[in-house]
């Protein structure tokens, strides 16, 4: 069976794409490494990409896993890159971000999830069914400072202007983390959040297959 190559959200797991279904196609999670001192994100895909084992595959990245997905098909043949809630370049990061990357913010506040916060992380992510609180909170209490950190700051200053021929964008109309005002998605779907891969997965899968 041929495979797809999956690249969760910052945190989270292969559950993240539990929801989906893809006909005729096996999903192969790539786990996230730690990343090393003072690694980029290029030099970070480079080493992620070694878990990919056939030539010309299909990357499917969901969120900072999108980025990093463009990141290794800078230097690894793709056949197709599939991304989920999540940018395909600079342009397209919202200006909080891009002014949290200049002033380095993330350099001054703790990157630690807190629960008194996490009511708005939730509300953030589009999360709200008691299952998908639960699964959001196991991710925030598995969490690696380290990465996180490291996550953060890759994300909020990335630069990308570069995109693979055979790229496609699906993305909600409702995403508070990256709003749709920036983005110029193949798809969207309508009232999703940032978490659709679960909550509007049947959608998600029906433009997934279309593509493939």
């Amino acid at each position: 069976m041929k495979k797809i190559y999956c690249i969760s959200g910052l945190g989270a797991d292969e559950r993240a794409f539990s929801n989906l279904k893809i006909d005729g196609y096996e999903l192969v999670y790539m786990p996230w490494l730690q990343p090393l001192e003072k690694e980029t994100i290029e030099q970070y895909a480079k080493r992620m990409s070694a878990g990919i084992k056939e030539e010309n595959p299909v990357l499917m990245g969901l969120s900072f896993g999108g980025m990093l997905s463009i990141e290794i098909a800078k230097f690894l043949p793709v056949q197709k890159i599939i991304i989920i809630s999540s940018i395909k370049s600079t342009m397209e990061l919202p200006g909080w971000m891009k002014c949290s990357g200049k002033l380095k913010l993330n350099k001054f506040f703790s990157m630690r999830a807190y629960k008194i916060l996490e009511p708005i992380q939730n509300r953030i992510l589009g999360v709200s069914t008691p299952d998908e609180k639960a699964m959001i909170r196991n991710y925030r209490q598995k969490e690696h400072i380290v990465y996180t950190n490291w996550a953060v700051n890759e994300a909020i200053n990335w630069r990308n202007d570069w995109q693979p021929p055979e790229l496609f964008h699906i993305h909600g109309d409702n995403d508070k983390l990256f709003p749709i005002k920036n983005i110029t998605p193949t798809h969207i779907v309508e009232g999703g959040g940032h978490f659709m891969i679960m909550n509007k997965a049947e959608e998600v899968s029906r433009f997934i297959n279309s593509v493939l």
